[in-house]
């Protein structure tokens, strides 16, 4: 399976009366708030450091309490449109993004209930519902950044008690994976004609496998948070095999640490990391071209956040990578050096509690 990583142009910051900000190193988080859900937005400065710009309604509500999920908020490929999911109102909320701001163009029904992750590829979204029985269901994107329901999209997933954390589109968007972190597998399907297979299941090699993220050769990189026993925690490797097939590359490398929940890739796929919620801490793997990982610390630690961290994202360059620590309300801001070590660069304060998903553009 050939898979390719897109990757989108980088704006300029500006400021406008009325808009929101939108710029190159741009960091996105979503307050998941229960009276009315928001996107904070904060500019990045050259050092890394960052300012809160704007804060921006999504028209939905949020739960006011954690989703259990990676992927609450998606960038377009083209770095044109933000994705936001408002898991109290069981609604995917579409913005534009451009250099004058971000603009709220559409609220759509998830095609579910508890939204809490979304994904997009090229003209297509799909979101992961964890409400009720559960399920995936998808959209095309308009000219104008609407988004229209896909008729016959919508798919269940393995089970009523999988307890899912994440959907992602493969880079080459033939396939969607979902962790099913409660059943300790993967829900995968096929995608063909915009639609999706039924599922096919396919074992973890680790416990409770929660986010991931993939390499931009198409290696599937997958947190194992083991049921947050202490020291416990791990990440895996996978191919996916054009059967949708997962052959296990490095399965359960130990991170030391505790509750591996969250996965970023930095410095264009060279470096993974997981972040640690139980242990306040950023664990760094070497990633082969092979898929294989190495650890870069003995004891599992390449930089400290001070909190319970959970979402993480990088810049465009892959050489800045911020980490969501909502226990404590900050965003903790690394340099990703050369040999895959972690800078600490400073945190910023202002989020709330309740916050949910990071993406920068």
């Amino acid at each position: 399976m050939t898979i390719k990583l897109l990757r989108g142009p980088i704006s300029l910051a500006l400021l406008a009366a009325g808009a929101a900000t939108a710029s190159a190193g741009t960091v996105y988080t979503e307050t998941n708030s229960a009276g009315a859900n928001a996107v904070q937005i904060f500019q990045s400065a050259s050092d890394g450091s960052l300012s809160l710009a704007a804060t921006v309604s999504t028209g939905g509500l949020g739960t006011g309490a954690g989703l259990g999920n990676q992927g609450a908020l998606a960038l377009s490929g083209d770095d044109r449109y933000l994705y936001a999911v408002n898991a109290g109102s069981n609604e995917i909320s579409a913005f534009t993004v451009s250099d004058a701001g971000l603009t709220l163009v559409d609220r759509v029904p998830s095609g579910g209930t508890h939204p809490i992750s979304v994904t997009t590829h090229g003209r297509l979204v799909y979101v992961l519902n964890s409400g009720d029985s559960g399920n995936i269901s998808g959209f095309h994107v308009g000219p104008d950044g609407h988004l229209r329901p896909i008729s016959g999209s919508s798919r269940p997933l393995s089970s009523a008690t999988a307890g899912p954390a994440e959907v992602s589109f493969s880079p080459d968007g033939s396939t969607l994976v979902v962790t099913e972190k409660a059943l300790n597998q993967f829900a995968i399907y096929t995608v063909e004609d915009d639609v999706p297979s039924a599922p096919v299941t396919r074992a973890s090699s680790g416990m409770t496998p929660f986010g991931f993220a993939f390499a931009p050769r198409g290696t599937l990189l997958v947190s194992e948070a083991f049921g947050g026993q202490a020291g416990a925690s791990a990440l895996s490797s996978y191919e996916i095999n054009e059967d949708v097939s997962l052959e296990v590359v490095s399965g359960s490398v130990p991170t030391n640490q505790t509750a591996a929940c969250w996965v970023v890739v930095a410095r264009h796929g060279t470096y993974a990391y997981t972040t640690n919620t139980g242990s306040g801490t950023v664990t760094g793997y070497r990633v082969a071209r092979s898929g294989e990982l190495t650890r870069l610390s003995a004891d599992g630690i390449s930089g400290t956040t001070g909190g319970g961290p959970t979402d993480g994202a990088t810049a465009p360059d892959g050489r800045t990578m911020y980490v969501l620590s909502p226990s404590i309300g900050q965003i903790v801001a690394f340099r990703v050096q050369a040999d895959g070590s972690l800078l600490t660069l400073g945190s910023t304060p202002g989020v709330p509690g309740t916050a949910t998903g990071l993406a920068v553009r």
